[in-house]
């Protein structure tokens, strides 16, 4: 089994760097080549699949291949005690499969199979660890895409009008075509679900019930991204009305998702929101008109995510599956090198200068304020990334210093070199990649012109979440943590402003509730008290019956009488 796993992983590394430096090439030269394949001939109509190979498809490719080659690599030890491996791995495999159908496709339908393969795998995942919460928060995922899976469906069928459903020819002919609008419209929801923007953002936190290699894989690179990639690739066709609504979504949730993790006690459930967090930022520089930036800011993400989640996982690992982070503490000392990876990822995250995240977050803001702007963009935009920071302080508070709360008697360490080998693979990834790319993708440089106070705000957001941060979760003996004095404030963050209420008992309460009233009058009501639990009375009742069939000859003359007597009476 070991053999096959670490094939797997040199054939995707070997792919993804090759698909790198073809990525490169095209783009040095401005390539783009497109292979149609002829599938099959049917009364000279016939069905050919379509494959777009451009530099951006090309990079994505790469990235999503480095990243599953790695989590593979890390699952030989993190999975390494699980029964059914092989399932495991084809599944991840199967995932990373309909993930570059998806990135190849400029055709609807070969899309749709690569987003409902996307939504199928995730769901077998997401209930991997079969249990009530897994199978609860996998319904929730599997649902929440449908949504996304019908919007394209619909997307497909009006596209009946153009002719052909290579959409990639139609996006700037068709701008402003009352059809290709209502396109947009239909490709911009199925991408909220997908991405997880409001009002479907509560699958995401819930998907969390996944083995840690698949949420490093789904929340860098694959599920979670793969809306965000297709309103890239729609970013064209996008109408201005379209974009305004776009922008107050996706600012909305990426506040409400930064607000949610400054309340959270689960280590995975709080990379998850970051994950939420980073998406809204990316749709909202998408709706401000900046492909280019959202598409390198996911490729940068994509990294330092991934190897954020496998840190988590190798906690997670060690501490005997425990996930909240008050029981951790002073896992500094226990695991150095974890939790070296573990802050240069987070400080990625935070935006700190030079290292991967700066690169993309710095241009994103300033590219923000160079922007004609209201004030409401302005100020969520800045609180966001305070709250970012804000966060991920939080976590490494209560994890990495202070004192360890688990066990007084623990063996915590690092002795799992596999793992770290697989997490050693993107460190260096993540504090380079931001300069690496922006060199390669952006050949003329951005001009970006500020007043003093606009250029620093970046960095005071930044001091002021660190602040806060601390501040919020400090905790020690005859001090009350902050988030208690405002209860009802606290909960209604920390539920994602009642998001999961809405999207689960606020949906399908009612039903659930006729169920159980059936279940308990009916099947195990009257009919079971008359059916099968009370044999007795229907043995009684045989009885009486069997009495009238052998008696025959009395019981005729008795309904004789009977009959007399009633005639006499109608008389």
């Amino acid at each position: 089994m070991m053999k096959l796993l670490y094939s797997y992983f040199k054939l995707f590394l070997f792919f993804s760097i090759f698909l790198f430096i073809m990525g490169l090439k095209f783009m040095n030269k401005n390539y783009s080549v497109m292979i149609e394949y002829e599938v099959l001939t049917l009364n000279s109509s016939s069905v050919m699949m379509v494959i777009l190979l451009d530099w951006m498809s090309l990079l994505f490719m790469s990235f999503v291949l480095f990243i599953s080659s790695m989590v593979i690599y890390y699952s030989a030890e993190y999975m390494a005690e699980e029964k059914n491996l092989t399932r495991f791995i084809l599944l991840v495999i199967l995932f990373v499969l309909s993930m570059m159908l998806l990135i190849i496709s400029p055709n609807m339908i070969s899309i749709l199979l690569g987003w409902d393969g996307l939504g199928l795998v995730s769901y077998c995942l997401v209930i991997y660890y079969q249990n009530m919460k897994s199978y609860n928060a996998g319904m929730l995922t599997a649902l929440s895409n449908r949504i996304g899976d019908v919007a394209i469906l619909m997307a497909i069928a009006w596209m009946m009008n153009f002719g052909s459903w290579n959409y990639i020819y139609y996006l700037e002919m068709m701008k402003g075509d009352s059809i290709m609008e209502m396109i947009s419209y239909l490709i911009v929801l199925a991408a909220m679900t997908k991405s997880a923007q409001i009002p479907f953002s509560s699958w995401l936190p819930a998907a969390m019930a996944a083995p840690t290699p698949v949420s490093s894989l789904v929340h860098s690179s694959t599920l979670v991204t793969a809306g965000v990639y297709l309103l890239i690739r729609f970013n064209f066709s996008l109408t201005d009305n379209l974009l305004y609504l776009l922008l107050f979504v996706a600012s909305m949730t990426m506040f409400m998702s930064g607000l949610a993790a400054n309340f959270e006690y689960d280590l995975k459930k709080i990379i998850a929101l970051s994950t939420l967090s980073q998406l809204g930022l990316m749709m909202s520089i998408l709706a401000l008109g900046s492909y280019k930036l959202t598409f390198f800011h996911l490729l940068v993400h994509a990294l330092f995510k991934a190897l954020l989640f496998m840190c988590a996982g190798n906690i997670i690992h060690n501490m005997m599956n425990c996930q909240d982070i008050r029981y951790m503490g002073n896992l500094m000392e226990k695991m150095p090198m974890t939790c070296t990876f573990f802050n240069i990822c987070n400080l990625s995250l935070c935006g700190l200068p030079f290292l991967s995240g700066f690169f993309s977050k710095d241009l994103i803001v300033e590219f923000m304020s160079m922007n004609y702007l209201n004030i409401y963009i302005y100020i969520i935009m800045y609180i966001s990334i305070g709250l970012t920071v804000s966060y991920s302080f939080r976590l490494s508070y209560y994890s990495l210093i202070g004192d360890f709360n688990f066990l007084s008697l623990n063996v915590v360490s690092e002795l799992s070199m596999i793992m770290l080998k697989g997490m050693g693979g993107l460190i260096l990834f993540v504090i380079f990649s931001g300069s690496l790319l922006e060199w390669v993708m952006f050949f003329e440089p951005i001009f970006i012109c500020l007043p003093m106070v606009m250029k620093l705000m970046a960095l005071i957001m930044i001091i002021m979440g660190m602040f806060i941060g601390y501040e919020v979760a400090k905790f020690k003996l005859g001090y009350s943590l902050k988030s208690m004095k405002f209860m009802t404030f606290s909960l209604f963050s920390s539920l994602m402003w009642n998001m999961p209420l809405i999207s689960t008992l606020g949906v399908n309460y009612y039903p659930l509730f006729l169920g159980k009233v059936y279940t308990k009058i009916f099947d195990q009501g009257w009919h079971e008290y008359y059916g099968g639990k009370n044999l007795k009375l229907l043995a009684e009742f045989s009885q009486v019956s069997q009495s009238f069939s052998r008696s025959h000859l009395k019981i005729y003359f008795l309904l004789l009488i009977l009959w007399v007597v009633f005639l006499l009476l109608n008389i």
